[in-house]
C-alpha cells in the first residue's frame, strides 16, 4: 500500500493496491451473492449537462462497477433538464428493484437546486452519502450513517492500513464541501481527532496547518500547500485534482494535487500522490457502498 523513499522523505501513502484489495473483497462478495440466487448489486447514474469530466468520472464508475460482477445503469440528461424532470428520474430509480445505489453525478448545471434533487434519493441508496439523512447521522456522536460518503472513508481506509493512530490528532482540513471537507470532519472527530476545518475565510491559513499532525488539503487550487506550511512529520492527505497546463506533456497538461508534492514529500511523515492517492480509494469505497446498498435491500 505504501512505498518508502530515503530516511529524508515522506512515506506515500499509495491507494491503487488497497483500493484492488477492496475491489476484489467485493467481487468475491458479489459472486457469492449470484451464487445464492440473490440479486447483483446495482448501480445507477444520473448525469445531467455535457460536462466533459463528469462524463469521464460516470465512465469510470460503471468499468469499476462491471469490473467486480455489478449491473451497471446510466442515465443522462440535458442541461435543459428541469428539476422536476430530474426528480421523477430519481423517483423512478427509487421504486427500481434492480438499482441498489443512485448516484447524481456533481456539478449540476447552475439552475438546478442540488440540495432537494439529493435529497430526493432514497437514504437506502444514496451511495455518495450526501442525503440530509445519512449525513445527519454522520454528523451526531453515537450514530452511524447507512451509508458514507466514499472519499472520506477512503481516507480513513488508507490511514488505519499504514497504522495511522488518529487518536489525539490534530486534524486542520482545508475545505469545507460537503463532499469531503463537512463529513470527513464528522468521521475524524469520531476516532477522537480534534479537528479544525478552514476555508477561505480563514485567516492564518499557514501558521494553522503548521499546527496539524494530519493536514488534508481539499481546496481546489494546485500546489496551495507548500513546505513551509507543513509541520515536520505531519501526515498530508491531498485531494484535489488540477490540470495545469505543460507542452511537455501528451495531452498538453499534467495532473497536480493541492500539495506541492516534491518539496512537502521532504518535510512530511506520510503523504498522498495526485494521482494515484485517494483517487483510487473513492471508487473503490462506491463499489463498497453499492454491496452494502444490496444488503440493505436483502432485509
Amino acid at each position: 500500500m505504501s512505498v518508502s523513499n530515503s530516511s529524508k522523505s515522506a512515506t506515500i501513502l499509495v491507494g491503487g493496491p488497497l483500493a484492488d484489495e477492496i475491489r476484489a473483497s467485493v467481487a468475491e462478495k458479489v459472486a457469492a451473492r449470484v451464487e445464492q440466487g440473490l440479486p447483483r448489486p446495482g448501480l445507477a447514474t444520473l448525469l445531467v449537462g455535457e460536462n466533459e469530466a463528469s462524463r469521464v468520472y460516470v465512465r469510470g464508475k460503471h468499468r469499476a462497477s462491471e469490473q467486480v460482477g455489478m449491473l451497471s445503469l446510466g442515465r443522462e440528461l440535458p442541461a435543459s433538464a428541469t428539476q422536476d424532470q430530474i426528480v421523477e428520474v430519481i423517483e423512478f430509480l427509487n421504486a427500481e428493484a434492480v438499482v441498489h445505489g443512485i448516484l447524481v453525478q456533481l456539478p449540476l448545471p447552475p439552475h438546478l437546486d442540488e440540495t432537494r434533487i439529493l435529497a430526493a434519493i432514497d437514504p437506502l441508496k444514496d451511495v455518495d452519502g450526501l442525503h440530509p439523512y445519512n449525513a445527519g447521522l454522520l454528523a451526531q456522536k453515537g450514530r452511524e450513517p447507512l451509508l458514507a460518503p466514499a472519499t472520506p472513508s477512503g481516507i480513513l481506509r488508507l490511514l488505519a492500513k499504514e497504522n495511522i493512530e488518529l487518536r489525539g490528532m490534530h486534524a486542520v482540513i482545508i475545505g469545507r464541501s460537503n463532499i469531503v471537507g463537512l463529513p470527513l470532519a464528522s468521521m475524524l472527530i469520531k476516532a477522537d481527532a480534534t479537528v479544525t476545518v478552514a476555508h477561505s475565510y480563514t485567516q492564518g491559513l499557514p501558521a494553522l496547518c503548521r499546527s496539524a499532525d494530519l493536514l488534508v488539503a481539499a481546496v481546489g487550487l494546485p500546489e496551495f500547500v507548500r513546505a513551509d506550511w507543513v509541520k515536520p512529520g505531519a501526515v498530508v492527505i491531498d485531494v484535489g485534482v488540477n490540470r495545469v497546463e505543460d507542452a511537455r506533456a501528451k495531452r498538453g497538461y499534467r495532473l497536480v494535487g493541492d500539495v506541492a508534492f516534491g518539496e512537502v514529500s521532504r518535510v512530511a511523515r506520510a503523504i498522498s500522490p495526485v494521482p494515484g492517492g485517494v483517487g483510487p480509494m473513492t471508487i473503490a469505497m462506491l463499489l463498497e457502498n453499492t454491496l452494502h446498498a444490496a444488503e440493505y435491500a436483502d432485509r
